[in-house]
């Protein structure tokens, strides 16, 4: 039987932050990270296309969705940069021009080395290939470990993460242990994650890429814009726009996208008339001007040569959303529990010494970093409230 002062279930970003920054502000600590994967970080490792897109320099509540806006402003929102760069991840960040922010060295999985190198530092026991199925609580908590043995906490922190990306071990099965004292889910969707849309009109258009404004609209009103790559496929839409538009409406109905091509280029109307006049076929009217096979698919869904009727659905080409492709593919989860069951240090309302901190939370972000600052935020959070009681 081992004996813990604070145990934290899950080794994913929330994890790692509230581990590293917990053995930093106590030393004495005996800290345990238990997580179900064979190494720690994998989807930490992973994001930003393995770039590493941590956070975002245009930080503010607005960019997140969820409950308790205020207490998710509180948190993420006065974390900064510094506690990332000089604490967290000790390296340079940089920032692109949409404002995402890297390391130095464009490498996720470095920072996921750094991050384990500090808990082996700091002498933090790391249990992997090992899932927690089910916490009980009297004076500590009683943690049964996958194989039935036990471990016993005086703290337990749940950083178990979503049910988005079963590959990261994340299926949404741990979020029964937080059920298990009392908490409640919001209704669970993926988000930042391909769409499912019409196809009648976009058959022919599949694995072509391009440059786009991209709207997103619900029963009529406009909910979000994005500029940037549309890829067409057998099921609908994906590309770093959609995953963009989908987390303001994978958990809406009747929502519909509007794609607007060219959206820097003006007078296609007298493009298409000089075409006409120089005898170009009707399918051929938008050739050279756009993508042929788009042309083509436009030309053939306005079933006319008029060019005015042609012009606007180049820059109105619309297609229902019909659904997601799912959990398997999401890069997060909207929905979780709920942040009305938690304090302001994201401790359960429901077990004294029992934490939340990550995607388990019904707290998440638009795409560019800012479901992984509010990792780095909730877990640096929960470490100070730990330490903080601990002194």
């Amino acid at each position: 039987m081992k004996f813990f002062d604070v145990a934290i279930i899950g080794g994913g970003a929330s994890g790692l932050a509230c581990a590293s920054h917990l053995a930093e502000l106590n030393k004495n600590l005996n800290i345990a990270v238990i997580d179900a994967g064979e190494r720690l970080g994998k989807k930490l490792a992973s994001t930003g296309n393995g770039q590493g897109n941590v956070t975002n320099k245009n930080m503010g509540v607005e960019h997140y969705f969820g409950g308790m806006k205020h207490l998710v402003e509180s948190i993420a929102c006065t974390t900064d940069k510094i506690y990332l760069e000089e604490q967290l991840f000790k390296c340079m960040l940089v920032a692109d021009e949409q404002g995402r922010v890297y390391p130095g060295g464009k490498q996720a999985s470095s920072l996921c080395d750094s991050l384990i190198a500090d808990l082996k530092r700091a002498n933090v026991e790391v249990l992997l290939s090992t899932k927690v199925k089910e916490i009980n609580k009297s004076k500590n908590f009683e943690i049964i470990l996958s194989d039935n043995s036990k471990i016993f906490a005086k703290y337990a922190v749940l950083c178990v993460g979503g049910k988005a990306q079963k590959q990261f071990k994340t299926d949404g099965s741990s979020y029964a242990l937080a059920q298990g004292f009392g908490h409640t889910l919001t209704n669970l969707y993926p988000s930042l994650v391909q769409l499912k849309t019409d196809t009648t009109h976009i058959k022919t258009l599949k694995g072509i890429r391009a440059d786009c404004n991209l709207s997103a609209f619900v029963n009529g009103k406009k909910v979000a814009e994005k500029r940037g790559d549309i890829i067409f496929t057998d099921y609908g839409v994906s590309g770093n726009a959609v995953f963009y538009i989908s987390a303001f409406i994978v958990d809406k109905q009747d929502a519909t996208l509007s794609i607007e091509f060219l959206p820097q280029v003006s007078g296609i109307e007298k493009d298409i008339i000089r075409k006409k006049s120089l005898g170009y076929e009707k399918s051929e009217l938008l050739s050279g001007t756009l993508h042929n096979q788009i042309g083509r698919a436009i030309i053939k869904r306005c079933n006319t040569d008029d060019e005015k009727i042609i012009a606007n659905t180049v820059k109105n080409f619309t297609l229902p959303v019909i659904g997601t492709l799912g959990f398997d593919y999401a890069q997060v989860t909207k929905g979780g529990v709920k942040m009305e069951e938690i304090s302001n240090e994201l401790e359960s309302k429901f077990a004294k010494n029992l934490f939340l901190a990550g995607e388990i939370l019904d707290v998440d972000g638009e795409c560019g970093g800012y479901n992984l600052h509010w990792a780095f935020a909730s877990g640096y959070t929960v470490a100070e409230a730990i330490a903080k009681r601990e002194k």
